[in-house]
């Protein structure tokens, strides 16, 4: 991949929720978050291809809250490009962990963590369930709970 420009996105620039809504379910649920992270794009020279929005959980965490990549770029290594630059950040920030949440129902994106040195943390019960409005569907399964993983980076 050549003439990939990954920026941080400036204070009072519009929210890229196009993007966003790829990785989340509502506008809404995106606003819960977003206003207190740092948001990333990816552009190949012609378009934003990809989103990451990071939020600083302490002084040595910093949690992955959105990471969305479009279609046409998808299996191409931009997911694996997007969480180096979230751990090169994390590091410049003296974060020794990188913490992320997904669905129960999302194994693909679950292989994808911990195919890029994630492993399981924990879970967030009933996360989807008492924090949508609807029942969200993923894999033909409804999403109930949250699996968090994390990545060490100190190691």
């Amino acid at each position: 991949m050549k003439n990939l420009v990954f920026n941080k996105l400036e204070p009072g620039t519009n929210i890229p929720y196009e993007l966003l809504l790829l990785a989340d379910e509502t506008v809404e649920a995106i606003n819960q978050y977003i206003f207190d992270c740092a948001v990333y794009l990816l552009n190949d020279g012609l378009q934003n291809i990809a989103v990451m929005a990071l939020h600083p959980n302490s002084n040595t965490e910093l949690e992955i809250k959105n990471i969305a990549v479009i279609e046409s770029y998808r299996s191409q290594g931009i997911g694996s490009i997007l969480m180096g630059k979230a751990k090169e950040i994390a590091k410049e920030n003296s974060c020794t962990i990188l913490t992320v949440g997904t669905s129960d129902t999302g194994f693909q994106q679950i292989r994808f963590y911990e195919k890029n040195g994630f492993v399981k943390k924990g879970i967030r019960k009933d996360f989807f369930t008492d924090n949508y409005p609807f029942p969200i569907y993923e894999n033909g399964l409804q999403m109930r709970d949250m699996i968090i993983l994390s990545h060490d980076l100190s190691e």
